[in-house]
């Protein structure tokens, strides 16, 4: 019997790896508009500051899905944290607070989030980082 070539397997497309991001980002830049219109008319430097800071949280979103497994779960975590913590201090800075409140609610959903992300990858992960077997 003579041996024969296989068809290649076709790769799947995986797009919630770059569209959820995406979404996200576009969200977040439209609530940034939003939050620093104050009632008013959209400028177009509020205009920037939405694209800015969609594509900056998308990128960074993006960034921790695709290369987040090379960490170590803490530093993980940790990553997680720093961003949803500088993402909410952020736009709370827009609506007009002051430094140290914009600073202090961002500590405290990065200390959340990173705590909550910490027990995800400690309770969903063996001893060596590989993701459970269940």
């Amino acid at each position: 019997m003579a041996a024969h070539a296989a068809v290649p397997a076709r790769r799947s497309v995986e797009t919630h790896g770059a569209v959820l991001p995406a979404v996200i980002g576009v969200l977040y830049g439209l609530w940034a508009a939003t939050v620093s219109r104050h009632g008013g008319a959209l400028t177009w430097g509020q205009l920037w500051l939405g694209i800015l800071s969609a594509a900056l949280l998308a990128g960074a979103l993006w960034a921790l899905r695709t290369f987040g497994r090379a960490l170590p779960r803490e530093a993980r975590a940790v990553a997680w944290g720093a961003v949803a913590g500088g993402a909410t201090g952020f736009l709370y800075s827009l609506s007009g607070a002051s430094v140290l409140s914009s600073s202090g609610l961002g500590l405290a959903v990065a200390i959340a989030v990173g705590a909550g992300m910490f027990y995800l990858f400690y309770t969903h992960e063996d001893a060596a980082g590989r993701p459970a077997p269940y």
